[in-house]
C-alpha cells in the first residue's frame, strides 16, 4: 500500500504527486512566499534507512540539487531550494506544467515529426553544452530524463549522479557502474575516464530512438548489451524509416562513435550539424502526411488484420514513391529485394514487350524478387498516375517480432494467390 501524501513539506503546501522514480517521490507543491507551484522531490526513506547503501543515496540526492544548481538555462530544470525535514530530505524544483517525457515518442506509432525531433535535440545540445562548460557532465541523458512541455519545449532533469568538475576540485559521485546501462557510452560501460563526450553519445542514442522508434544497441542479456555497445555499429536509420534524409544518419554516426577521437568533441558541434540539417531536408509539394499515410493503407485489404501500431511500423519501414503515366517502375531482368503494394493508380505488366496484365489499386507486384532477390520476370509500367509502398526486405527484418509473423502470414497467402492467377492466365494464353 502506498504511503499517504503528506500535506506539508517544510513550507510547501503538497497538491498532488506527479512522479515516482529510483531516488525518490515528485509532488507538485505551492510556495506560500513566491505565490506559484513548483515540483519537491522527497527521498525515499526506506533508501535513506538502509545500512548499507542509505548515505550513499542521501549524497546522490543532494548531488542533483548541488551540480543542477550550478546552472540557470532555459532548457535545464531549474533548482530552487533544497532541505531536510526529520526524516524528509527534499529538493524543490520548477514545475514543468504538464510535463511529460520523450519517452512516450520512441515507439514506431507515436513518433513526432523530424522537424520536431531535430529542434528537441538542438535544445538537449545547446543545453548540455552550457553545462559541460560550466564543469557538470549529466551521465545520464535518457528520454525518461528529459522532460517535455505542452508547446514541445524541453527541460533536462536528474542530476543525481552528475559529475562536476572545476579548475581546483572534482566534486562527483563514485566513477564506478552507474546510471542507465541502455544509454551509456562505450566509456561508462568499460568504468572508464568520463568526459562531456558521454553525454553526447547517450543523446546520439536519444535522436536514434526519437526518429525511428527503435533502440540502436538490441541485446537480449545485460553481457551482450555491453559487447554491442562496445564493438558493433547499430543499423543504419533508415533501415527502419526509408524518408529520413542522409544528414540525419550522419550527425546521429557522428554522435555514437566508439572513439571520443572521433565522436563530437561538443554539444555546440552537434547544434550547429543540426541547425544545417532544415537545409537538407526535402520535403516535396505532393509528400503525403502520416494520418494520410494512415488512413490510405488501413483501406488496403492486405493490411486488414494489422493492428493500429504494427501499421505504424510498417509506414515507418517502408518508402512511399510517386511515378508519372508510362513511367517504368521495374524492369524485366534486373534484381532487387523490394516488393511494392499499389495505393494509388494502376499499373501494367509487360513480358517480353507484351501486355500480359494490368494492377490496381492494393494490388501487389515483385514479390519474387523480394522472396529471393532473384531477377525481374516483367517490367511493370505506370498506366497512369500511381503512388507505391515499396517495402524492402531488410526493413521488414528490423520491425517487431509480432508485425514481422503478421506480415510474413498476410505476404504468404498473396504470394500463393499470384502464383495460382499467373497459372492460370498463362494456361489461357496457350489455349488460346
Amino acid at each position: 500500500m502506498a504511503p499517504p501524501i503528506p500535506e506539508k513539506i517544510g513550507k510547501y503546501e503538497i497538491t498532488r504527486q506527479v512522479g515516482k522514480g529510483s531516488m525518490g517521490v515528485v509532488y507538485q507543491s505551492y510556495d506560500p512566499f513566491i505565490g506559484k507551484d513548483v515540483a519537491i522531490k522527497v527521498a525515499l526513506v526506506e533508501s535513506l534507512r538502509d545500512r548499507e547503501s542509505g548515505e550513499q543515496y542521501r549524497k546522490m540526492f543532494f548531488n542533483e540539487a548541488h551540480t543542477a544548481g550550478l546552472l540557470k538555462h532555459p532548457n535545464i530544470v531549474e533548482i530552487i531550494d533544497a532541505g531536510a525535514e526529520g526524516e524528509d530530505c527534499y529538493i524543490v524544483m520548477e514545475l514543468v506544467e504538464a510535463g511529460n517525457t520523450l519517452k512516450s515518442y520512441c515507439t514506431p506509432d507515436n513518433l513526432l515529426p523530424v522537424e520536431t525531433v531535430i529542434e528537441i535535440i538542438f535544445k538537449c545540445a545547446k543545453a548540455l553544452d552550457y553545462a559541460h562548460r560550466q564543469g557538470v557532465v549529466h551521465r545520464d541523458i535518457k528520454p525518461t530524463n528529459i522532460l517535455i512541455t505542452e508547446d514541445l519545449d524541453i527541460k533536462i532533469a536528474d542530476f543525481s549522479i552528475a559529475h562536476v568538475v572545476t579548475s581546483d576540485t572534482t566534486h562527483t559521485m563514485p566513477m564506478g557502474f552507474v546510471g542507465s546501462p541502455r544509454y551509456m557510452s562505450p566509456e561508462q560501460v568499460q568504468e572508464d575516464s568520463i568526459t562531456n563526450q558521454t553525454d553526447l553519445f547517450s543523446l546520439g542514442i536519444v535522436m536514434y530512438e526519437l526518429l525511428t522508434g527503435k533502440h540502436p544497441f538490441i541485446a537480449d542479456s545485460f553481457s551482450r548489451l555491453i559487447h554491442v555497445i562496445i564493438n558493433e555499429k547499430p543499423p543504419p536509420m533508415r533501415t527502419y524509416r526509408a524518408d529520413l534524409p542522409e544528414i540525419l544518419e550522419k550527425i546521429v554516426y557522428h554522435a555514437l562513435q566508439k572513439s571520443r577521437d572521433k565522436r563530437y568533441k561538443m554539444g555546440l558541434n552537434m547544434a550547429a550539424d543540426l541547425s544545417l540539417s532544415f537545409d537538407y531536408l526535402e520535403k516535396p509539394e505532393k509528400d503525403i502526411d502520416a494520418e494520410e499515410k494512415l488512413n490510405i493503407v488501413q483501406s488496403l485489404d492486405f493490411f486488414s488484420d494489422f493492428s493500429e501500431a504494427e501499421i505504424w511500423e510498417i509506414i515507418r519501414a517502408c518508402a512511399w514513391q510517386e511515378f508519372e503515366p508510362g513511367t517504368e517502375i521495374i524492369v524485366e531482368g534486373d534484381i532487387d529485394d523490394s516488393f511494392y503494394i499499389i495505393t494509388t493508380g494502376s499499373v501494367e505488366v509487360f513480358k517480353t514487350n507484351q501486355v500480359i496484365g494490368l494492377l490496381q489499386k492494393g494490388d501487389c507486384f515483385g514479390e519474387m524478387g523480394y522472396l529471393a532477390k532473384t531477377e525481374r520476370s516483367a517490367t511493370i509500367i505506370a498506366q497512369n498516375y500511381v503512388q507505391l509502398m515499396k517495402i524492402n526486405s531488410t526493413l521488414i527484418d528490423q520491425i517487431s517480432v509480432e508485425c514481422q509473423l503478421r506480415f510474413s502470414r498476410v505476404f504468404l497467402k498473396t504470394l500463393v494467390k499470384r502464383l495460382s492467377d499467373t497459372t492460370a492466365m498463362y494456361a489461357t494464353l496457350s489455349n488460346s
